[in-house]
This record gives C-alpha cells, sequence and structure tokens, in this order.
C-alpha cells in the first residue's frame, strides 16, 4: 500500500484589503475538493478561530504556503507580515493590495495627520467638538487598552519582508490561484524566486480583442459615459482612458469583455518601472496637437490623473506618496 502524501499547510491573512481577495480564494466552486484534498488550513482569521499565539508557537517554516492579501497599513499587519515571514516556506504577495499597495495606497497621497484630520474632524457625518482621535495606548480603570498604530505610510508587502512570489489582480482570478496551488502540490518546478506568476509578460493591449485602426489621434479625452461605446474599437482610440498599455496581462482582459476600461489591477509589466510614467507616454503619443496650449486643454480633460494611473501602484513607483 501507498503510503499517504502528508498534506500542506496552508495559511490566508488579510491585512488592509476590502476582503475581494478572501473571496476569491472561496471562489474556486468544485476546484475546493482538490485543495482540501491536499492542504489544511491552519491559519485564516476570517474563517478560522485560531490566535496569532498560535502561529507563534508554530516552528519556523511549519506553513508550507501562506497567500497574503492586503497592504501593510499598521503595525498589526506589520506584525503579521514578518510572523509569517518566518513561520512560512512560500510567502505569495496575493492581490493588488499586497503585490503594489492597491487602493488602499492612494491614501499615501495625504499624511496621517491629513486623514486623521479628515475622518474625526471634518467629514460631513462627523460629530466630534473635542476632536477626539484614536491613540494606540489607553488607560482604564481594568488596565490599558491598545490598538494598532496607524502609519504614515501604506507600503506593499515586500517593502516590508521578503517575498517569494507575486500574484496579481483586484483580486487575483481564482483560475490562476488553483494552477499555482496545484503546482506547489504536485512539486512541479517553481519559477524563480520573485517572479509574478498566473500572469502573463506582455500588456493587456497585445491580448486585447478589441479593434485598432488607423485614427490613434485624439483631441479629446473623455469619461466612459460621455461615448456611445460600440464595443469594438479600442478605447484609448474613442479617447477613454485605458490602463491596457501600462498593465500585465493575464487576467483574460474581462474589465474590457465587459465593455469597461482596464484599470491596471494587474500591475506593470516587466520592463515597466513606473505605471503612471507608462501611462502618460502612451497618452502623448495620441494627442493630435504640437500646440502646447491646446495640449494643456486637452491634457485638462484627464479627471483625476494621479488617481487614474496610480490606482493599484503608488506605493511601489517611483515616487511612493506626495511630497
Amino acid at each position: 500500500m501507498n503510503e499517504q502524501k502528508p498534506k500542506l499547510k496552508l495559511a490566508v491573512y488579510w491585512g488592509a484589503a476590502c476582503g475581494g481577495c478572501c473571496v476569491s480564494v472561496l471562489d474556486v466552486h468544485e476546484k475546493l475538493f482538490d485543495v482540501v484534498a491536499a492542504a489544511d488550513l491552519v491559519f485564516w482569521p476570517v474563517a478560522l478561530d485560531t490566535k496569532y499565539q498560535d502561529v507563534e508557537e508554530m516552528h519556523d517554516g511549519f506553513i508550507d504556503l501562506t497567500l497574503f492579501n492586503g497592504a501593510v497599513r499598521n503595525s498589526e499587519n506589520e506584525h503579521i507580515a514578518k510572523l509569517l515571514r518566518k513561520k512560512s516556506k512560500i510567502l505569495v504577495a496575493y492581490g493588488s493590495c499586497s503585490h503594489l499597495g492597491g487602493i488602499p495606497g492612494m491614501a499615501n497621497f495625504f499624511t496621517k495627520e491629513e486623514i486623521f484630520r479628515r475622518v474625526y474632524e471634518e467629514s460631513e457625518s462627523t460629530i466630534n467638538p473635542e476632536k477626539i482621535k484614536p491613540q494606540p495606548e489607553y488607560k482604564v480603570t481594568e488596565g490599558t487598552l491598545e490598538i494598532p498604530v496607524f502609519y504614515n505610510d501604506v507600503r506593499p508587502l515586500d517593502k516590508v519582508v521578503d517575498v517569494d512570489y507575486y500574484l496579481p489582480g483586484c483580486p487575483p482570478q481564482t483560475e490562476r490561484l488553483v494552477e499555482v496551488f496545484m503546482a506547489i502540490v504536485t512539486g512541479a518546478q517553481l519559477p524563480p524566486k520573485g517572479s509574478v506568476v498566473g500572469a502573463g509578460s506582455k500588456a493587456q493591449c497585445e491580448e486585447c480583442t478589441r479593434t485598432k485602426t488607423d485614427n490613434k489621434l485624439i483631441k479629446k479625452f473623455k469619461r466612459p459615459w460621455e461615448i456611445y461605446d460600440d464595443g469594438v474599437t479600442c478605447f484609448m482610440e474613442q479617447g477613454v482612458i485605458c490602463m491596457g498599455p501600462a498593465t500585465r496581462s493575464g487576467c483574460g482582459h474581462r474589465c474590457i469583455k465587459g465593455n469597461a476600461p482596464c484599470r491596471g489591477c494587474y500591475g506593470p509589466t516587466a520592463d515597466v518601472t513606473d505605471t503612471g510614467a507608462k501611462i502618460m507616454s502612451a497618452i502623448a503619443s495620441i494627442i493630435d496637437s504640437k500646440e502646447p496650449a491646446e495640449i494643456e486643454a486637452i491634457i485638462e480633460d484627464i479627471v483625476d490623473p494621479a488617481g487614474t494611473f496610480y490606482r493599484f501602484s503608488l506605493p511601489s513607483a517611483m515616487i511612493r506618496r506626495r511630497l
């Protein structure tokens, strides 16, 4: 009789994120039986009653695979990132927030003080005449209450610990997760450490099925609701900002198939250092003018360029926050 192969130890952690990545893990559907047959979940705070102390008591390298989703926003996120790095053989930055900083990373356009002032003093729904704000420690009769320290900067996982692989997306495509997981289970040859897995190497544009025409120059940028999209023509050629030229392929361009421009959640291709710089270069190449004043007027049509170009990647950009 063949000896049964021991199951892998699997962990999932949710940092500064929306929860969509955890949902994508559940979205494996019938493939869940393959996962359960090959792995035991030993830590997943949103689904299991495993305590941090339980993880601390595990021997180093006890966990075979950890999917860490979410950026590092506070001291708790950083502590668990370092703990899971120590306890895991393979640590995967799972999803855009862990990979690049994600949408929470847009908070880097503001300081901690500005965020706290807006949330606890100035927002339309706030009534706080005493301007009370959260404190990491607060002494009460029973002892000291503690909450995580809120950091000034949002950071991707690899700015805190060493990362083995990156699985991009907001959230990652479930099919890609299953592929990566089964490759680890079967002992298949894994790519070099530091690789982006479950994604392509080309830009979205090279896989996009929309038609590119000879009319590549534009006079005005528009928002999606301002055009009558024919469902066929390249969004950029219709004057709608699409992050396809600066975004890694591999998601199946599902947004574009749904008649929405690419948002950039799969991150830059390997040869792109800064997503925003790349898309600005692509935009500059299609503006139909050589007059500085007219060019400036055309660019003014772009709503929230910083938030559009760096929606998922600000903490990983060359300039990682507003200076």
